[in-house]
Formats: structure tokens, sequence, C-alpha cells
């Protein structure tokens, strides 16, 4: 269903509503709409306005090409910095179903109290509820002073996307999901780009020059995970008080929405009859699963899926032999 011209931020995979207009309401809990900012490429610009039509043309960052989440922090950061250089940033994914709302404000308050205070960059940390190879791990080191009741404490290391024996391990010592959610005064990350990742850095003087468009031209591809969270010491973890999950799979649409009794997650004009554990997501038309089970069903763009929920997963290997990879 995710293509270029839609990707899933733009469906209603976590609800009824599209992945960004829950994410922009979120944040409308915690500012108004004059401190939003959605970075996002130019072709995803118009859609984007179309689901969030109160939004002006001044919360729209567009992003000259893609170039990694590095960069375009940093460009966030320097325009938030020149706009007001005591700013905090709350960086948010457009594709987290987050629950309850309460917990999530209460968390990232926390969090901007100790990034304002503190002058650290930190990330949401999520206790995990299964073994899980999909996320990056977040390894525990000593406690901070907490200005909320969430726990808070510094990061020892961060670890990518583990294998299930690793993943298990990990989850035994107590380790947090990485959700991505990033807290951090807009100043101080522009000086941790300066001090740990001078392949953006040499480029900042580009944007100091008005010049975004040169930046993004110039400046290497690079995700701020690699670039700063894993070099910088001034990385700090809030743990959520929040339920999380990343709709990043049709497995993750499966904890989302609810299901029948027999496990069935249907969405769109879809049933299930004589079968258990089904996905079914239709929305080009009925569709019926008799006497399957543990499958996922996906109807969409005049083309269907049909495929083991055990290999949900592979999806986007599974796109690349097809050539259809976006």
């Amino acid at each position: 269903m995710s293509t270029r011209s839609r990707p899933k931020q733009l469906l209603p995979l976590a609800g009824d509503n599209p992945l960004i207009t829950d994410t922009v309401e979120r944040a409308r809990t915690l500012v108004d709409d004059a401190h939003i900012r959605i970075l996002a490429g130019e072709h995803l610009v118009e859609a984007f306005r179309a689901a969030l039509p109160d939004l002006s043309d001044e919360a729209y960052l567009v992003e000259p090409q893609a170039r990694g989440t590095c960069p375009v922090l940093a460009w966030a950061a320097w325009e938030i910095a020149r706009l007001d250089p005591g700013a905090v940033l709350v960086s948010l994914h457009a594709d987290h179903l987050i629950r309850p709302l309460s917990a999530f404000q209460d968390t990232v308050r926390t969090a901007v109290r100790l990034a304002d205070t503190e002058n650290l960059l930190l990330t949401v940390g999520v206790r995990p509820d299964r073994v899980e190879t999909g996320f990056g791990h977040i390894q525990q080191g000593e406690s901070l002073p907490s200005p909320g009741p969430q726990r808070a404490f510094r990061v020892r290391a961060f670890h990518e996307k583990p294998d299930a024996a690793t993943a298990r391990r990990y989850v035994d010592d107590g380790y947090l999901w990485n959700s991505g959610i990033f807290v951090w005064k807009a100043a101080t990350f522009l000086e941790e780009v300066e001090r740990h990742a001078p392949e953006v850095a040499e480029h900042l003087p580009l944007l100091a020059a008005g010049d975004p468009e040169a930046f993004f031209r110039s400046v290497p591809v690079c995700v701020v995970d690699t670039a700063i969270m894993e070099r910088s010491d001034r990385v700090a973890c809030v743990e959520a008080s929040f339920e999380w999950d990343d709709v990043g799979s049709w497995e993750a649409l499966a904890r989302t929405r609810s299901a029948d009794a027999a496990g069935n997650v249907v969405v769109g004009d879809g049933s299930v009859v004589e079968g258990n554990g089904n996905v079914v997501f239709a929305e080009g038309g009925r569709v019926v699963v008799f006497g399957m089970h543990d499958t996922v069903v996906v109807q969409s763009g005049g083309r269907t899926l049909v495929l083991p929920r055990a290999r949900a997963a592979d999806l986007k290997s599974l796109l690349r032999t097809l050539g259809e990879a976006t």
C-alpha cells in the first residue's frame, strides 16, 4: 500500500485517520500550530497539506533532496535556533502508535525539562513487551535525577536491530527499545554536530548563508543515530510511560487494531470465514478469506498480496525482488 506518492504516513493504519494527522494532533497538545514544523520532501507536501488543511505554509520545511535524518534535523535545528536561540526541539516520527495521550504528554514534558536544564540529547526508551528484532535497543547507564515520574538515565550504548537470540538477551538484561523520539535544545544539537559529525558540520556555513539547497546538495547521506547519538557523551534517555509501537509492518497492524474472537484483524470491506489469526486490509474491493490461518491478505491499488504472517517482516526483500521498492 505504501508508495513514494502515498507513504504509510498518509495511510489510516493506527485508526481512522492518516498517521500524519494523528501525529500532528498529538503535537498540538504540547504546542500551538506556530511551533509545529513538518519535515518532508516536495513530493509529499501537497498530500500533507490536504491532510492538514489548518497548518500554514510556514509549518513546512521542505527538503530539497533526501539526505537522511542527521542533515534534515540539523537544518531544522538551525532554522528553529535562528527564531529562538533557547528553543527545545521535539522530533516525532509520523508512523507511530502512541497511547494514552496523557502519558505521552507527561513523558515528553519530562524530557523537555531535562534537555532544557541539563543540555542533554534525550531519546525516549520503551519497555519491551516482547522479543523484537525490528527495533534498535538502548543499554542503560547511570541513573539521572528526573524532573517527572518517568525514569531517566545516561545511555551506555545503542544496539541496532538484533537477531532473535540477541533480542531475547537484551530483554532479559533490561534494555529498552529506542522509539526514535528525540528531545534536545536546538543549539545543543548543533554543538554536537560540530563536535561529532564533521561530515555534516563542514556544510553548516551554507545554512548560515541562507542556501539550504546547496547544503543538501553537498552534505553526505547519514542518519542521526550513528552520526550523533552513538558518538556524543551527552545522550540520555527517559523511559516512556505510554504504550508505543512502530507501524512498520503488517504484523504491527495486527498489534494495533482490534481483533475478532478468532484473532482476525479486518480493515475495510473484508471478512474471514473458518479462519483465525489473519490480517486482512481491503481498500479496492471486497476480500473474503476462507479456511486460512495466520495469513496477511492486502488488496490495494489494483494489486493483491497474500503471505504468511510469519513472513510479514520480509516484505521489503520481496519488493526488491519484484523491482517495486520505493
